[in-house]
């Protein structure tokens, strides 16, 4: 009864979210690299704050520094949203939000420097990382419910390292997204505001599995984004092209501009795929080396990205 209420709540907000968006014209301008061709509302993905918020309102005790945290990134990505940030603004921002996270998660106590050094470049790549993969209709929302539902079932079938409300909140969060996002024609986008605070809630929760668990085999949650942002960078590298640039090269570009494939289709693809490796690695989980599953998990997704270099060629 209660998540229906949340659900119900979050709803209530989103939709007067979208009369002051369309009020305020906060708008999506679409431009070469984008996989729409239309003028939609930007700023949907502010339900995650929404979310936090009425977690925090419940738990004020035990969760102030992560809703510090998420209120800063949330800030700073939906002023970036309406007007655009520098760079540096934006990355100082982000090492002083994920700074609180680390200081709640006792991290600078419990990993040497370069542990933590390595903890900051990790954290804030996955992050960017979630917020690049954010280009089609309804990608953001699936992904989101595919890595937070294998994170449920290890909370509550394997080992215990969160409040599980804690998950189910951006959950509802995602499916009220969805609601609006995954459709032919989007009725809302997501925003940097959206990627990254869930980017944001889901890494805070990786990060308590890792300790909890003293396991890297859960980077697989992280797997097929990882991976494609990884290669398309190493893509865009060589082919000389300035990675600060829009682009169009992540494989769901091509499968969608390209190739015309409908968003909803590629985007529950992604979801499909990444639920399969999660669902890997939670059945390999203490059954074999964590650095054994890993590489041959990651293996098949590399060989996968590859294919759109085939696509690619078919297209010249």
């Amino acid at each position: 009864m209660m998540y229906l209420i949340i659900f119900s709540l979050l709803l209530i907000m989103e939709l007067v979210f979208f009369k002051i968006a369309d009020k305020y014209n906060i708008i999506d301008k679409p431009n070469h690299r984008s996989a729409h061709t239309e003028i939609t509302l930007r700023g949907g993905g502010i339900i995650y704050w929404f979310a936090a918020m009425l977690y925090f309102w419940q738990n004020v005790q035990s969760n102030y520094l992560f809703f510090i945290g998420i209120t800063i990134v949330s800030m700073i990505s939906f002023w970036d949203d309406i007007q655009s940030l520098s760079s540096k603004v934006r990355f100082f921002a982000h090492v002083v939000a994920i700074t609180f996270l680390f200081w709640d998660l006792d991290l600078f106590n419990l990993l040497p420097v370069y542990g933590v050094v390595f903890a900051y470049f990790f954290f804030v790549g996955s992050v960017n990382a979630y917020n690049f993969m954010d280009g089609i209709n309804g990608i953001t929302g699936l992904m989101s419910i595919s890595i937070l539902g294998a994170m449920w079932y290890v909370n509550n079938h394997i080992v215990q390292f969160a409040n599980n409300d804690f998950i189910i909140y951006p959950v509802l969060a995602s499916a009220v997204f969805l609601i609006f996002n995954y459709r032919k024609k989007a009725k809302f986008f997501a925003g940097d505001i959206g990627s990254i605070a869930v980017a944001f809630w889901i890494l805070y929760l990786l990060f308590q599995l890792f300790l909890k668990t003293e396991s890297i085999i859960w980077v697989l949650f992280f797997a097929v984004y990882g991976v494609e942002t990884s290669l398309t960078i190493v893509h865009r590298i060589f082919l000389k092209e300035k990675l600060s640039e829009a682009h169009r090269w992540h494989f769901y570009q091509i499968l969608c501009n390209e190739y015309k494939i409908d968003h909803r289709i590629v985007s529950m693809g992604y979801a499909i795929l990444q639920l399969a490796v999660s669902a890997a690695a939670i059945w390999s989980y203490q059954r074999y080396s964590d650095i054994l599953v890993t590489v041959v998990l990651f293996t098949p997704l590399f060989l996968l990205y590859s294919i759109k270099f085939y696509l690619l060629k078919k297209l010249k």
